[in-house]
């Protein structure tokens, strides 16, 4: 995915299954602000790195999806809005030489990179990515 101004947020893995589950553990508010960007035809990008994420989990059984995986990964990537942010080699990159102290998980990085790339802030509920946020290095907002 190419910078597109009509992306203008990106959900961390957590909070893209909250939001495809209906999960109430995603807050009211921030439904609200996907459903308001949707409604305008914003879109949000789910990184690449969550769709393996969600998979490791499934088989890993720490989460339950109603249907098989790839099934629900494909029927998520389609709801309205939804758009899927490639694993580009600027985000390769960044996500290796990421500024300040961040921790070494891969998927975690991947995933701030490709919020730092794209150049749009990143919902999540994960403190480690909420500190690295408060140093200025990415835009966050707390699901």
């Amino acid at each position: 995915m190419q910078k597109n101004p009509n992306i203008q947020l990106l959900l961390d893995t957590h909070v893209f299954i909250w939001l495809m589950n209906g999960d109430d553990t995603l807050s009211a508010e921030s439904q609200k602000h996907i459903e308001g960007l949707v409604e305008t035809e914003c879109g949000i990008a789910v990184s690449s790195i969550s769709l393996w994420e969600i998979s490791m989990l499934h088989s890993r059984k720490r989460i339950i999806l109603n249907q098989p995986c790839l099934s629900w990964i494909n029927l998520s990537l389609n709801a309205p809005g939804i758009h899927f942010a490639d694993l580009t080699p600027e985000i390769a990159v960044d996500s290796c030489t990421l500024p300040g102290d961040f921790h070494g998980d891969p998927a975690d990085r991947i995933i701030v990179s490709t919020a730092r790339v794209l150049g749009i802030p990143l919902m999540t509920r994960d403190q480690c990515i909420l500190s690295y946020s408060k140093k200025g290095f990415i835009r966050c907002i707390e699901a």
